[in-house]
């Protein structure tokens, strides 16, 4: 639904009454006068992208609208040629996001989250690694909506040893991390999810089922058409980029649409925050020792201090620094290549920003394994390319921290 409000009123000698629409309604309500120059609209409501208000001036003109999308309007009007395809795989994505929205807000989630964690789990894990049910649940939810679109031939999944084949026939890949900062909901904390999205490779179709998913799940970030991660916060936020930008959508409560409100975000060339966990500080090569002391000295390349900023949710840390600039990162082997690594770098590059693994571009890495893990540095071009010049960024001795 495309939203597009006329607000007409002739201009008489007492200030006329503005209004407010109403989304859920849609009706509008009345509001204190607000005259402006020979004109009358919605107070703030024109300005806000994503919402789409005309004023008529007196004489019959209309001024110029501002458009109210929806994702699924945006990915299949915003002239980026994705195809119907990939335009129905979103309208099934953002539906499971919606539903782990409303599972992690759920009241009830504590007691589930507060269960046993699973005996196993990928590669053996226990302890902090170990699958939480809530992940487990948002895993069944993301799989069941990949299902049902009818578009996906195999996930990979972070919760999962081996991807899932599901159809023959799906154009497209999917990788995902269901739930990312899931041991942080009981504080309320903000957790996320992060897709990827691949095209199927089909010259591969005449292999068995468990190779072939294999080998599509584990293609190099630059073959990625689309990713997103969703920020479950005060706010639902679907951040996502098919290759022309980086787009943000917010969940509307009301109408349950994620509507564009961060248009083709650009993150700061530099920032003036780093995200990370300065309790490993004594752990850390000397070089990023050096840079953290560097710049919150003030004495880096750029000549203020910087502040440190550290939510320990890889999604939360991410869309902080995208606004508003800085590092995001964790420099131990700990992040994974393929469901968060890769994906983030594809959105942080479309907005103008850099992926390193402190010496290389992340999405030149090509995996050789599902659960593949290396040191993960996300933001601002000119800090992450001060930090790389440190040379000796990545942690490869974690002492204690499994205990």
């Amino acid at each position: 639904m495309q939203l597009s409000t006329t607000l007409e009123y002739p201009l008489p000698s007492t200030s006329p009454k503005s209004l407010l629409f109403n989304p859920k309604t849609q009706n509008f309500g009345t509001l204190p006068n607000f005259p402006v120059r020979n004109r009358v609209c919605t107070p703030k409501m024109a300005s806000l992208p994503g919402f789409s208000v005309r004023c008529r001036v007196a004489g019959g003109a209309t001024e110029s609208q501002s458009e109210y999308r929806t994702l699924v309007e945006f990915v299949g009007t915003a002239g980026i040629g994705v195809g119907d395809d990939l335009v129905l795989l979103f309208d099934h994505i953002q539906y499971a996001c919606k539903r782990i929205a409303s599972l992690v807000a759920s009241p009830f989630n504590s007691s589930l989250g507060k269960q046993a964690s699973l005996v196993g789990g990928v590669d053996g894990e226990s302890g902090r690694d170990a699958p939480k049910p809530l992940d487990i649940v948002s895993n069944e939810i993301i799989l069941s909506s990949l299902r049902n679109s009818g578009k996906v031939a195999v996930m990979a999944s972070e919760e999962d040893d081996a991807p899932v084949w599901i159809t023959d026939d799906g154009p497209f890949v999917v990788v995902t991390d269901p739930l990312d900062g899931s041991r942080n909901i009981d504080a309320s904390i903000p957790t996320g999810t992060i897709f990827g999205i691949y095209n199927r490779l089909v010259e591969l179709d005449h292999l068995p089922m468990d190779e072939k998913a294999q080998l599509n799940s584990l293609q190099s970030g630059t073959r990625l058409v689309a990713s997103a991660y969703v920020l479950y916060s005060s706010a639902t936020i679907l951040c996502a980029t098919f290759g022309s930008g980086t787009h943000a959508f917010t969940l509307d409560q009301s109408t349950g649409d994620f509507i564009l409100t961060h248009p083709n975000i650009k993150i700061p060339p530099r920032g003036q925050i780093y995200s990370v966990n300065d309790a490993r500080y004594f752990d850390w090569p000397n070089g990023l020792r050096r840079y953290i002391d560097t710049v919150r000295q003030g004495k880096g390349r750029y000549p203020k201090k910087y502040s440190a900023r550290y939510i320990c949710s890889l999604v939360a840390d991410f869309h902080r620094t995208l606004l508003y600039g800085g590092v995001a990162m964790n420099p131990r082997d700990h992040l994974r290549l393929v469901y968060e690594a890769n994906p983030l770098s594809f959105l942080v590059e479309q907005a103008g920003g850099k992926g390193s693994d402190g010496k290389s571009r992340i999405l030149s890495i090509q995996p050789v394994k599902l659960h593949q893990r290396l040191p993960l540095f996300l933001g601002s071009p000119e800090d992450i390319e001060e930090l790389e010049s440190y040379g000796d960024v990545q942690q490869k001795v974690n002492p204690g921290y499994e205990v």
